[in-house]
């Protein structure tokens, strides 16, 4: 039986959360981020990104370019909030839904024709179904592994909808070419340009071990199967019953310390609050790290007490990453996320002095109940103080 895997991926998803809860937002450019001089872009709308917007760009660059935006700082309860919604309706259609962020997630589609319908018919009704009844819009990419379908959810964004076929994997990575191939950062574009390979196809006139010499063991092998449509093996690590991650990749890589804090931030309470939603406990944070020159290393801290906050989350994943990351050093992607995680609810505190943590996670409790009843409530730790 031939495998089926969908991503889906909220078009814009922490935007499309603003205009869909202001509606004096939509049609208009909306940019979600710090607010400060030294805050960066988490996300924005489409409409924002006409003007060259995207994500990790700094704030006082986004101003510049698009003054006449809407300005909001995120909201990850709600973004966490709208994402559980989300995912509680995918899992309808599939009993293997892996969620690898707020915003995507691959579904094993195999073998569920009887039930949907063809790939296509499936992706449509799952693209409605969410549409009408949360009132978001998605793009689903479809394909025979998790990195086809990957890619082919951003192939006609926003809404979009591309299915690749078996054995159309090769032409699909020639008609997107190297830039958009997912994993491909500008540092490996800038060595293959320095060697005249432009295209996958001229990538796949080469040994494995050209590439492996032209860019090291693990990117080369990786440009090697990608090219040729083969998935090399992402997201195989992810757990979907024992434990609770989130990770970016960025649109550019980055290197100041300041952007990679406030991202690490976002992210742990983003893993906090999917934590608080399912009613679930870990005593373990960990953190992923992938550089420029696609060396990935990770880190984890298990403590003696189960967490209670999304910044206790942060304080642990902020002494993780400078473990691992030197200034100028630059990240392509970074990855926050809870294991070893029990089902057994909220923990019960019983030492003898309150941990101030536990005080924190009970107000972040009640952040989430009063979001959750349409009321307009954000931690002071995710606003950024003005310049």
């Amino acid at each position: 039986m031939e495998s089926v895997w969908f991503h889906v991926d909220m078009d814009a998803f922490y935007a499309s959360v603003e205009q869909l809860d202001n509606p004096s937002y939509r049609g208009k450019p909306v940019v979600v981020g710090g607010l400060g001089n030294r805050g960066v872009v988490s996300a924005c709308s489409y409409e924002a990104r006409t003007y060259g917007v995207h994500s990790a760009l700094p704030m006082y660059r986004a101003r510049q370019l698009c003054p006449h935006a809407i300005f909001v700082t995120p909201r990850i309860e709600r973004y966490s909030e709208a994402s559980h919604q989300v995912v509680s309706l995918l899992k309808e259609f599939s009993p293997t839904v892996q969620q690898i962020s707020i915003d995507e997630a691959f579904l094993d589609m195999t073998g569920t024709e009887r039930l949907y319908g063809k790939p296509r018919q499936a992706a449509t009704l799952l693209k409605n179904r969410v549409k009408n009844e949360i009132g978001l819009t998605t793009s689903v990419g479809i394909g025979t592994s998790r990195f086809i379908a990957k890619m082919a959810s951003g192939y006609d964004k926003p809404d979009g909808l591309c299915r690749i076929s078996k054995g159309n994997e090769e032409r699909f990575i020639d008609t997107i070419g190297l830039k958009k191939l997912f994993g491909i950062g500008e540092a490996t574009l800038a060595i293959l340009n320095r060697h005249s390979i432009t295209t996958p196809a001229q990538v796949r006139e080469f040994s494995l071990e050209h590439l492996q010499a032209l860019l090291g063991e693990s990117g080369g092998l990786y440009l090697y199967h990608a090219c040729r449509g083969i998935d090399p093996g992402i997201y195989t690590g992810v757990t979907k019953s024992r434990s609770i991650s989130t990770e970016n990749t960025f649109a550019n890589d980055i290197d100041n310390e300041k952007e990679l804090l406030q991202q690490l931030l976002m992210m742990s309470h983003e893993v906090m609050f999917r934590a608080l939603q399912e009613n679930l406990s870990s005593s373990t944070v960990a953190i992923k790290v992938r550089f420029s020159d696609f060396t990935t290393v990770s880190a984890q801290k298990g403590l003696d007490h189960n967490l209670y906050s999304g910044e206790q989350i942060y304080e642990v994943a902020q002494e993780l990453l400078k473990s691992r990351w030197r200034d100028s050093q630059k990240v392509r992607l970074l990855g926050v996320g809870l294991y070893g995680v029990s089902d057994q609810g909220p923990p019960v505190q019983q030492e003898l002095f309150e941990d101030p943590y536990k005080r924190k996670g009970e107000l972040e409790k009640a952040v989430l109940s009063l979001r959750s009843k349409g009321r307009n409530i954000q931690k002071a730790s995710l606003l950024e103080e003005n310049d």
